[in-house]
């Protein structure tokens, strides 16, 4: 696999969050679906705000890298349309070099320091994030004198992305990974891949988003809902297109409470693995269209 240079790295980043916004995912804003409040377009200025953020990320903190990616999208967009997802690709992009990904990432994480975590919670008050609620230690609004993984650590809980901070990104390198690049090599058709992926990965994580805004169990119900529609196929299918699109209505109900906000965040940071780790590498080489793919069962590492 050839070696990225720097420049390929942020255009891979900004590749992932092009292509999370523009697949037709359940409950999301999407290229044909806005929320009253967002925008697809602003989705598209939102990845190309965070570039110098990316840019120098080998130079900077991921704290201040963190900063600077959502203080330059506040600068266009005014509501959050990629917190989860800057927390998720900086320490991906600060990691990327020779050797394995996940190793490298790992001693990124590993090094995190207290500025770190100031910073990132200047970041997330900046964005003001939707369902944060307040805890008794650390909230967001307090000072805080810990690392950022140890913030994460303690958020774990109740947050998929600070859980990939203290496990490595088990979520992205053990499920959205493999399972995207599965996909995509038996349908050749990238869009419908990331669908089945993000599909995926809800079917096995409940929607941490979904569930500090309406609770646990509304949470799992949505997560049991896209397993029915892997289970008919998702969008390798008749049945399974139209299992996802009374999916789709069911999460779009007023005020977007339903919305997979933290799956879309996973989706892309699953997405930038693969085109670092040069898993949809072919898709830039114009391939000829494989044979339809079919529902992957995927062993599950989360209970079900």
């Amino acid at each position: 696999m050839r070696h990225l240079k720097p420049n390929e790295v942020v255009w891979a980043a900004q590749s992932a969050c092009v292509l999370e916004a523009s697949a037709e995912k359940p409950g999301n804003v999407t290229r044909y679906k806005d929320f009253p409040d967002l925008r697809y377009e602003d989705f598209l200025i939102s990845a190309i705000a965070i570039g110098p953020a990316l840019r120098d990320v080998k130079r900077v903190p991921v704290g201040k890298s963190i900063l600077r990616a959502i203080r330059d999208t506040q600068r266009f967009v005014s509501y959050n349309t990629n917190l989860g997802i800057v927390l998720l690709l900086v320490p991906l992009v600060k990691a990327y070099g020779p050797g394995n990904l996940r190793k490298r990432l790992s001693k990124v994480l590993a090094s995190l320091t207290v500025d770190d975590a100031c910073k990132a919670y200047e970041a997330i008050r900046l964005a003001r994030p939707g369902g944060m609620g307040r805890v008794e230690k650390y909230d967001i609004t307090e000072e805080v004198d810990i690392t950022l993984r140890e913030a994460m650590w303690l958020a774990k809980d109740r947050d998929s992305i600070a859980m990939e901070y203290v496990t490595d990104y088990e979520i992205t390198f053990e499920l959205g990974y493999p399972s995207l690049v599965s996909y995509w090599e038996q349908s050749r058709n990238l869009m419908d891949s990331v669908v089945q992926a993000s599909l995926t990965i809800l079917a096995e994580v409940p929607d941490t988003l979904i569930g500090r805004k309406n609770g646990p169990a509304i949470a799992e119900e949505v997560s049991r809902k896209a397993r029915m529609v892997l289970e008919w196929g998702g969008v390798f299918s008749e049945r399974g297109k139209e299992a996802l699109e009374e999916f789709d209505l069911y999460l779009r109900e007023e005020n977007h409470r339903l919305n997979p906000g933290t799956t879309a965040d996973l989706t892309a940071s699953s997405i930038l693995v693969a085109l670092l780790e040069g898993g949809l590498y072919e898709m830039f080489e114009g391939r000829g269209a494989a044979p339809e793919a079919r529902a992957i069962p995927l062993a599950s590492r989360y209970g079900r």
